[in-house]
Order: C-alpha cells, then sequence, then structure tokens
C-alpha cells in the first residue's frame, strides 16, 4: 500500500510540489512559534546563569531602580558572606556618569568654576557600575584585566565595547567621567581602563563601566552614603539556591531576596506572557491553514480518481486498505514538508530574533527564538494531527464509496 500512495502521489508532481512547499512553509511558522513561546524564558534564564548569581536582593519587591536603595549595605552584605549557604555576595552602586574626555595622558587640568554650567549631552551619558573587586564580577573580560584587588595610585575601571568603539577608547589609556547624578557641581576624576569586558545584560546601545565601590562614591560625592541598588548572591555548591535564600531571608526580613527560578517565573507569567499568546495564536492559525491545504488537496485528488478506488475494490483490494492508502499519501506530504520546515523555520527564526532584538533596552544576549528539543518533538506530534485530521474526509469518501454505482457512472460518462 506503501507504494501505491507513492505512486500515486508522483503521479501529480505540480500538485504534490505545491502540497509539500504549502507544508514547508506552514511548518516553519509552526516551528517559530513554538520556538517563541518559551524562547524568551529559556534564554533569560540562561542570562542569568551565565552572570554566575543565583540569588538576587532588593530593598523592596518592586522593580530595579523603582524602589529605595539598601540602607547600611556594607554591613548588610557582611552579614550574608557570613551565613554557611553562601558563597560569595557582590554589591552593586549603579549611577549614571558624563563622558568629559578621552584622554591619553594622567595630569587633569583644575575645572574653570567660573566656566558656565552645560547640561551634558544625553549622548555622552555612560552607565556606570560600582561593585567590590574582591568578588568574582558577572562581566567577562574580553581584554586586558579585570579591576584590581587592591587599591592603586589611580582609579581603575573596565569599559564595555561599544564605549571603547564609540570614544577610541583602549586598554591602558585614560577616562574622565563626571558623575551624572551630581551634573557639574562635583569635579570629573581620570579612570584608567584596566580592561574592556562584556556585561551580560548590556542592550546593542549600552555604553557601560564598572569601577570599585569606593571610586564611585569620591566620583559622586557619596562618601557617607552606604545604600546599593542590588545585592547578587553566589549560593554555595552543596547548598543551592533556595537554601541559601532561606537562610538569607532568615537573617534578613525586611528585605526582598528572589531566586532565579523564581525570578524566571514571575517573567515567564507576566512580562512573557505577551509573546506566549502571540505564539499560541498564531501556531493555532499557521496549524489550521495547514490541515486546510492537506485536506483540500487530498480531496480533490480522491475525488479525480474515485473510479480507480472503484475498480481496485472491485478486483478484490479491501476497504481498510484503500482508507490506509489515503492517510499514507497524507503522512507522505506532511512529512515531507515538515523535514523542509525545520531548516526554513531554523533561518526564519535568526531573521526574525535579529528584528526584534533590535528594539531599544533588549538585551544584547537575550533571544526570543530559543531551540529545545521539547518544541521539535510538539512540532512533530502537532503536524501528525493535522495530517490525521486533514485525511479523515478524503478517507470517509473511498471508505464509503458505492463501487457498483461509481463504475456504472464511470462507464457512462
Amino acid at each position: 500500500m506503501l507504494r501505491l500512495s507513492w505512486l500515486t502521489i508522483i503521479r501529480q508532481p505540480a500538485r504534490t510540489a505545491l502540497a509539500v512547499l504549502g507544508v514547508a512553509a506552514v511548518g516553519a511558522l509552526l516551528f517559530d512559534m513554538l520556538l517563541l513561546s518559551r524562547g524568551l524564558v529559556l534564554s533569560f534564564r540562561d542570562l542569568l546563569d551565565r552572570a554566575g548569581f543565583d540569588i538576587r536582593i532588593l530593598a523592596t519587591d518592586a522593580p530595579l531602580f523603582a524602589g529605595p536603595r539598601i540602607p547600611n549595605a556594607t554591613g548588610v552584605t557582611l552579614t550574608i558572606a557570613g551565613l554557611p549557604e553562601v558563597d560569595s555576595v557582590l554589591q552593586l552602586r549603579l549611577r549614571d556618569a558624563v563622558l568629559v574626555e578621552d584622554r591619553r595622558r594622567a595630569a587633569t587640568p583644575p575645572p574653570d568654576r567660573s566656566a558656565p554650567r552645560i547640561a551634558p549631552d544625553q549622548t555622552d551619558t555612560i552607565d556606570l557600575i560600582g561593585v567590590d573587586p574582591a568578588v568574582r564580577p558577572m562581566w567577562t573580560p574580553v581584554e586586558g584585566t579585570d579591576l584590581p584587588r587592591v587599591a592603586a595610585a589611580a582609579p581603575a575601571i573596565v569599559i564595555n565595547r561599544r564605549l571603547a568603539r564609540s570614544a577610541h577608547l583602549a586598554t591602558g589609556g585614560l577616562l574622565q567621567l563626571r558623575c551624572g547624578d551630581k551634573g557639574s557641581a562635583l569635579p570629573p576624576a581620570t579612570f584608567v581602563i584596566s580592561g574592556i569586558a562584556d556585561f551580560p545584560f548590556d542592550d546593542a546601545g549600552a555604553r557601560t563601566a564598572a569601577t570599585s565601590l569606593d571610586d564611585i562614591a569620591r566620583l559622586c560625592g557619596e562618601a557617607n552614603d552606604d545604600r546599593s541598588e542590588i545585592l547578587l548572591v553566589r549560593s554555595r555548591a552543596g547548598a543551592g539556591a533556595g537554601a541559601a535564600a532561606a537562610a538569607i531571608h532568615a537573617a534578613l526580613p525586611h528585605l526582598h531576596v528572589v531566586t532565579n527560578e523564581e525570578l524566571v517565573e514571575r517573567f515567564s507569567r507576566v512580562e512573557f506572557s505577551y509573546f506566549r499568546q502571540i505564539s499560541v495564536v498564531l501556531a493555532t492559525v499557521t496549524l489550521f491553514f495547514g490541515f486546510l491545504l492537506i485536506a483540500v488537496l487530498l480531496t480533490v485528488s480522491v475525488n479525480q480518481r474515485l473510479g480507480e478506488v472503484a475498480a481496485l475494490r472491485a478486483l478484490g483490494l479491501s476497504r481498510w486498505r484503500v482508507v490506509a492508502g489515503v492517510l499514507i499519501e497524507s503522512v507522505i506530504l506532511v512529512f515531507t514538508g515538515g523535514l523542509l520546515a525545520i531548516p526554513l523555520g531554523a533561518a526564519l527564526s535568526l531573521w526574525l530574533d535579529d528584528i526584534l532584538r533590535a528594539m531599544p533596552g533588549v538585551p544584547a544576549d537575550l533571544h526570543f527564538f530559543a531551540f529545545e528539543p521539547r518544541a521539535l518533538v510538539l512540532h512533530v506530534a502537532l503536524l501528525a494531527v493535522a495530517a490525521l485530521a486533514a485525511a479523515a474526509y478524503p478517507m470517509r469518501i473511498v471508505g464509503t464509496l458505492p463501487i457498483a454505482a461509481t463504475l456504472r457512472r464511470e462507464v457512462v460518462s
């Protein structure tokens, strides 16, 4: 029966090619929607894990930058670091800084206090991060060295690649910054560029730099301000994030403690739910059109050869074999188109991913389409359901076909 179904398909190459290409197009869109349904969640989880910290601590459950800072951050850091379930704690202070000048010499002339104050150009603003250099950072150095663990004569700074390119900076050069929060009320500071690094949550247009907590405090005049926006915690290998988070919450119940898994679950339920709903709707629509395409083509094909089917039945071919032949035709068409759909969908997802990642504020390493075996299995299962559903009506036609009446009509016509 398989050979007979194959011969029936290849006998009409134009119709077969149309069916295969149609299934390939529909299958490619379906595959992309399955990748989109969980792509952001998988990519976001991978982005969090690559930062090297599995717990985040805020003053409240408000979004970052929208809530208050953590008071007595140094004391809180020491308390958390002393817990047996915790491996290390990274204190982060986030400030805006203004790129005053790209300097290659160490000497910095004193600012002219009599000069009129001019609002800094937004294109000169960078994101400045203050950290403890003694703790392993969340970024990945790609050139030069990381921040020195011991304070040097001149403050050191690590910058990202975009800042290095846009300001024509290199490792070993000097970078002059002014604290953006204070405007021009405080004098600028000159930093030595110790290295260039990739920061995990930077978007394509971000210009980011990192220095020590002491240096960012001096730059912004916050020597007596011991507050930080967020603490990143790395749990001990034997304990795990859940046990470490419970220990931190017990020691400091007034702080908001969230693990990577909880953060991913929240984003999946709230922030990323729109893309999941869109993917479900589009997947349903594409699957429906695939079903209609195969059902119409099979029905037309069966109606055009009712006489052949009746003749085969009259020669002794059983009803279930004729019905199985129609089902095999549907499976062959969908299977062939489905195989073509996978590489086509993968190529299409790369193009769509580049378009979506170009949106402002999206981290450069975050992807909207992410492959997982679950998506491939679900893709095959949905196409199999479509093949069965599309073959249902043509199978009913050949299964209930009156042999004598059909042969008589064929002879008369």
